[in-house]
Parts: structure tokens; C-alpha cells; sequence
């Protein structure tokens, strides 16, 4: 493990996963561009949900190349990253069984979502997470579910939107599981020091 920890906080390392991150929240918002095109503007900030949560972990590894360490937004990171990580895994599974087919942009989807998912919880050790930095985050991210299933503001996925109360119902206590996940590899595990 020790070895491992010492790749994650080598500089190169963090240089590449922060240019690797920027793309992708890049790629992510054009992808939610026609969806954010009809958004109302009160309602902007909660559509792009993993393109958000890629973004908070951009600004978690440029603090981290300052040796420094925002809290709130690696809170916001794992929390954030973990969530829709997995959300988008499930969603393209279900596509994939609802449909019987799942284009290659699918798959890409699951893979790289699945990475976010790992990458948030990969660099916990190195969080400085405090008990209202997780409150605060765990609190964005069920308004978050409020603003997508009681407003409609989720991600659009033709061929589940039958689903909608299962899946609103589902998203809610994943992010309970996110929070739990913060909580326990962010706050309770043992901390490391980046050795930049």
C-alpha cells in the first residue's frame, strides 16, 4: 500500500490525472449541452452532475500540487465522484438490460465512470475532511436529488424515464451510501501525507 501511496502523490502523476480530469469535465459538460440548453438558469448548477463532481476533484488535485488541502471540496470529491460514478455504471447496465443494446459511448461511460468512482476513493488517505465539511457536502448532494427528481432536472435517459420514481428512489440512497463512504474512508481511516 505504501508503494501505492507513493505513486498517487508523485507530482508527474497528479500533473496527468489533473489534465486526464480536465477533459473529462470538459467532455462531460458538452455532453450535458443540449439538456443545459433548456434548463431553467435557477437550475443550472445542479444538471451536470459528474462533470461537477470531476470538477471538484480538478480543484482537490490542484490544491493537493499546492500542498494544500481543501477540505470541503474533497469532501464534496468523494462524495460527488463516488455517487454519480456509480449511478452512470448502473443506469448504462440497466440501459444495456432494458434494451438489449448499449452503444460504444456506453461502455466508455461505465469505464469512465467507474474510474471516478475509484480515483475519489484511491486519494481519501490524503483528505483533511472535518465533520461540517461532510454535513455541508452531504447536505448539496441530497438537495442535489430533490432538485433532479422533484424539479426533473435529472440526467436524461430515454429509455429508463419509465423508471423515474425506482430510479429517484435508488439515487437517494446512494447518495446516503456516498456520505457513508466519505465519512468512513475521508474522516475515520488513517491519513497520509502527500510527499510532493
Amino acid at each position: 500500500m505504501q508503494y501505492l501511496y507513493s505513486v498517487l502523490s508523485n507530482r508527474s502523476f497528479l500533473f496527468l490525472l489533473l489534465i486526464i480530469n480536465i477533459l473529462g469535465t470538459i467532455y462531460g459538460y458538452y455532453w450535458y449541452g443540449s439538456q443545459l440548453s433548456i434548463t431553467p438558469d435557477i437550475f443550472l448548477i445542479f444538471v451536470p452532475d459528474s462533470p461537477t463532481a470531476s470538477l471538484f476533484f480538478v480543484f482537490v488535485i490542484i490544491a493537493f500540487l499546492l500542498k494544500r488541502n481543501w477540505g470541503l471540496i474533497e469532501a464534496l470529491a468523494i462524495i460527488t465522484l463516488f455517487k454519480y460514478g456509480i449511478w452512470a455504471v448502473i443506469m448504462n447496465i440497466l440501459t444495456l438490460y432494458t434494451t438489449g443494446y448499449l452503444a460504444w459511448t456506453g461502455y466508455m461511460l461505465m469505464a469512465s465512470h467507474f474510474a471516478m468512482a475509484v480515483q475519489g476513493i484511491l486519494y481519501s488517505p490524503f483528505y483533511r475532511i472535518k465533520t461540517w465539511h461532510l454535513a455541508a457536502a452531504g447536505v448539496w448532494t441530497v438537495h442535489n436529488d430533490i432538485i433532479d427528481y422533484v424539479f426533473e432536472m435529472m440526467p436524461r435517459y430515454s429509455d429508463l424515464m419509465q423508471f423515474l420514481p425506482e430510479i429517484g428512489y435508488f439515487t437517494f440512497w446512494l447518495s446516503i451510501l456516498s456520505i457513508f463512504i466519505a465519512y468512513w474512508f475521508g474522516i475515520r481511516k488513517n491519513r497520509f501525507t502527500l510527499s510532493l
